[in-house]
């Protein structure tokens, strides 16, 4: 008979492959970048969403996953990270939801509001679509783990609103 696990040991697993799979998204992205440098005569970026356009309808959904550069990038992968650790933490399909409810309503306000002749790209929607999740969950929830996430992600990443 195997010994139970203590209640950290289990929390610092979950934690770790929680880790694992938003480094994953992060590493995705930062592939997707250097393919984009590295690619000869023709950038990803125009496959961001251009307001009011049907091509850049269809761009909703690519549009996160490209970023104006590594500086952009940069500034996006360490909130990604953390938010989308704090919302997996919450359970797989809340993470899975929030990421494309996420996605889809900022790509669509982008899309409606965005200024015309314009390109828009990076995950700082979905990271505000994390933010905005994990604050609603301790305000409404009101369990402590809600609040405890919710505290921890306004400490850091509060600044953002």
């Amino acid at each position: 008979m195997q010994p139970s696990r203590q209640p950290f040991e289990v929390t610092f697993v979950k934690v770790r492959r929680h880790l694992r799979v938003v480094l994953l998204i992060a590493a995705l992205l930062w592939a997707i970048e250097l393919l984009d440098v590295l690619k000869p005569g023709a950038s990803l970026d125009w496959y961001g969403i251009q307001p009011r356009t049907l091509i850049g309808l269809r761009n909703i959904v690519i549009a996160p996953f490209l970023h104006a550069g590594f500086g952009h990038l940069i500034a996006n992968t360490l909130p990604l990270i953390a938010l989308g650790v704090l919302v997996l933490a919450r359970g797989p399909q809340d993470f899975a939801s929030v990421s494309l409810v996420s996605l889809l309503v900022s790509g669509l306000g982008v899309w409606l509001f965005g200024g015309s002749n314009t390109v828009h790209l990076g995950a700082s929607g979905v990271i505000f679509g994390y933010l905005g999740y994990l604050l609603a969950r301790g305000y409404y929830e009101r369990s402590l783990r809600s609040i405890g996430l919710a505290l921890i992600a306004f400490f850091f990443y509060g600044s953002m609103i």
